[in-house]
């Protein structure tokens, strides 16, 4: 099987490749594990990290570029995971930019899939800003999706386009709303959340780190372990068990940035605790109080995806996995 990730030299793109390397095989349409014999990092750039395996390659360009992704997804393909998207402030800040990545790459992928000899399996990384505004607590999966910023309407476009192409039979596609992961190894980007990651990564590392927004607010927080697993977990399930809904919400640890500083307290002690900076950024803190506070994904905890058990485990996973060793 010859496996395509799009946006695979970013973080999660490389924790999903390792994992589907390690596993060794995904099970294909005909409910069979096929191993894993070529696996096509794709991105805009190259960056470190890429796990070393003679299976593993490489290939940058614009995942808008039709005649780059047509090429990049050829008849051999039997598996996609599309990752590739500017991340939520990014998107707001350039319209243009997030429309013609988030959107049109998303249907460049999808044309690219349609046109191989058998319907491929495909799994979209979506997110929880396809909801906003007024929102019930906990939210029910079923709610309706209400994006109140650009990011949010274009990875709501990307499941539209998902389940179109799935019901037509183009694609077996799959949809995974995603909620903030944390914690990110690397530099801060310009998604929305990021300062989720950086008051637990930064403060770790003994360097500063700023707070945007209010203690109190919520969020619904995925360690990259449980995203990876749920990817691989979405891309193995049969057709069946999507039937006509093909978007998940995924099961989440709703916990205010407060619980999240006092998870980092109790890791690693109060002097890390007190390099966080409580500075509200209004922008962000807007983008931030209009997503789910708490969730409830009934029906993806019935599919078999889990969440994480506390905070201070998703602290734990990251300095085993990602935190330099001195």
């Amino acid at each position: 099987m010859r496996v395509v990730i799009t946006g695979g030299t970013g973080m999660l793109g490389k924790k999903l490749a390792a994992a589907i390397l390690k596993k060794g095989s995904l099970v294909g349409r005909d409910g069979k594990a096929h191993e894993v014999k070529k696996l096509v990092l794709f991105d805009i750039a190259q960056t470190e990290g890429i796990p070393d395996d003679p299976r593993v390659e490489v290939r940058l360009g614009e995942v808008d570029d039709v005649a780059t992704v047509a090429m990049l997804i050829g008849p051999d393909t039997g598996a996609i995971f599309h990752l590739a998207g500017v991340v939520s402030a990014g998107a707001e800040r350039d319209f243009d930019l997030g429309y013609r990545v988030n959107l049109d790459g998303t249907r460049v992928v999808l044309e690219a899939a349609r046109r191989l000899p058998q319907p491929v399996k495909l799994v979209f990384a979506s997110s929880l800003a396809a909801y906003g505004g007024d929102l019930p607590v906990p939210l029910p999966d079923d709610f309706r999706v209400t994006p109140q910023t650009s990011y949010g309407a274009q990875k709501v476009m990307g499941e539209l386009l998902v389940a179109d192409y799935a019901r037509k039979g183009f694609v077996d596609a799959r949809a995974l709303r995603l909620p903030t992961i944390v914690v990110r190894p690397g530099k801060p980007n310009l998604a929305a959340s990021t300062f989720a990651s950086s008051i637990i990564r930064e403060p770790l590392a003994g360097e500063r780190a700023v707070c945007p927004v209010d203690p109190g607010s919520w969020m619904p927080l995925l360690s990259p372990r449980r995203c990876v697993e749920a990817f691989i977990r979405a891309h193995d399930l049969p057709d069946t068990a999507w039937g006509w809904n093909r978007t998940l919400l995924l099961p989440s640890l709703d916990l205010t940035v407060r619980d999240m500083a006092d998870g980092l307290r109790r890791v690693a002690g109060q002097k890390a605790y007190d390099l966080i900076d409580w500075k509200i950024d209004p922008m962000i803190a807007k983008i931030v109080a209009g997503w789910p506070a708490r969730m409830a994904a009934k029906r993806a905890l019935t599919m078999g995806f889990a969440a994480d058990v506390s905070i201070d485990e998703i602290i734990n996973n990251y300095i085993e996995d990602d935190m330099p060793r001195r």
